[in-house]
């Protein structure tokens, strides 16, 4: 294995790390798939409200139903399968960032309009515009759990958003502790809050990042956030689809 020392003296760059196995033991599945009411480790004291997946489950739905579409149609176009979304809509199943953007991304809405109503439009003279800026709290974003991250997506009332800002707990440590890595379009960056965080990519390479840290990389390729040492890890990330 090939080691590169950042400048600063802290981002190691690994290389040559065995890859994924596309399928894990049942075990490892399950622990993937668990919700927010798994046991928070005694370093998430901190940690900021999450919404209900029901909530998540029945907003998915209605837009669905808004829209006309069956569960096959929408599985047809997201690329998410047909089983996956109705555990989604009925909220038996959490699931990452991936499959809920994919699922957003076919219905042609925000990610954010899983989490939150749609944000009210400015008024002007019988006209609706566009906010100048939208300020938002950590502890204000709903928060939604997969077991191993806890994110929140922030901004949620800016419309026609270009870039998806998210704020992310990262619990878990190991790679086991997923079925597959994470992949969906465009580019991702992220800034190491507190902790340490290692991003593990499918081809083996991976990057180890600090507070006050970044790293941007492309997302359509699958990568991994995992939590190094004994803390839990904070990080601000922005991704993009383009």
């Amino acid at each position: 294995m090939r080691i590169f020392q950042s400048t600063r003296g802290h981002g190691l760059i690994f290389r040559h790390v065995p890859r994924l196995a596309s399928r894990l033991p049942l075990f490892a599945r399950q622990r993937a798939s668990m919700s927010s009411d798994r046991a928070q480790p005694a370093s998430s004291s901190h940690a900021h409200p999450l919404i209900d997946r029901t909530q998540v489950g029945a907003r998915l739905r209605t837009i669905r139903k808004n829209q006309k579409l069956t569960l096959k149609q929408l599985s047809e176009r997201s690329g998410v399968a047909l089983s996956t979304l109705s555990k989604m809509e009925l909220a038996q199943v959490s699931v990452s960032y991936e499959k809920l953007a994919a699922a957003a991304r076919a219905l042609g809405v925000d990610i954010a309009r899983l989490f939150t109503p749609a944000p009210n439009l400015i008024q002007t003279g019988g006209a609706q515009v566009q906010p100048t800026v939208v300020s938002t709290t950590i502890a204000d974003a709903p928060g939604y759990s997969t077991g191993n991250y806890d994110y929140h997506p922030m901004a949620g009332d800016f419309p026609g958003r270009s870039m998806t800002p998210m704020y992310a707990r990262i619990f878990a440590r190991e790679l086991q502790q997923f079925e597959d890595y994470i992949r969906h379009p465009g580019q991702e960056f992220a800034l190491v809050l507190s902790g340490r965080v290692r991003i593990q990519f499918e081809t083996g390479e991976a990057v180890s990042i600090g507070p006050q840290e970044t790293a941007y990389f492309n997302s359509s390729i699958g990568h991994i956030y995992l939590a190094e040492g004994d803390e839990d890890a904070e990080v601000m990330v922005v991704m993009s689809e383009r």
